[in-house]
């Protein structure tokens, strides 16, 4: 395999979780133009209960590259990966190609592959004799903005 695929760096599990319930605003928040902020609080909400729904097959890896960037995932991103869901056709997954680890779009049809989101990136054809495993099924991502 020539091709550089988009790298992911383990980043941790998440051991032991202690909740810490953060205030959830019940109005959405405008993109377009201001508008006057609600001051209701619809709800405590832990972060825990959107990335993690098993913790002990849940790990965290952070994007090296930019295969994704058009399904939203960019080079610096954490992504929640859990191994005890299925993968299943247009899953996001963190899999092993003949060594390397990678993020992309699993595709079962016509043929196994997995697809990047990014025109610069071929889709990688799966052949019987590469080495792959799909670690865990993408669940989401955390981007901290600088």
């Amino acid at each position: 395999m020539n091709q550089r695929v988009s790298n992911v760096e383990f980043v941790g599990y998440p051991g032991e979780f202690i909740p810490q319930p953060i205030p959830l605003v019940q109005a959405g928040v405008s993109a377009g133009f201001p508008s006057p902020a609600d001051d209701y609080i619809d709800r405590a909400l832990d972060l825990n209960e959107l990335l993690v729904t098993n913790p002990p097959a849940t790990f965290f890896v952070r994007v090296d590259g930019d295969s994704m960037i058009d399904a939203g995932i960019h080079h610096g991103d954490i992504l929640s990966v859990d191994r005890s869901e299925e993968a299943f056709d247009g899953s996001i997954v963190i899999a092993m190609v003949n060594g390397e680890m990678t993020v992309k779009e699993l595709s079962l049809y016509p043929e196994l592959s997995l697809i990047a989101h990014n025109e610069k990136y071929p889709p990688i054809e799966l052949k019987d004799h590469d080495e792959f495993e799909i670690f865990g099924r993408v669940k989401g991502l955390v981007r901290v903005f600088k």
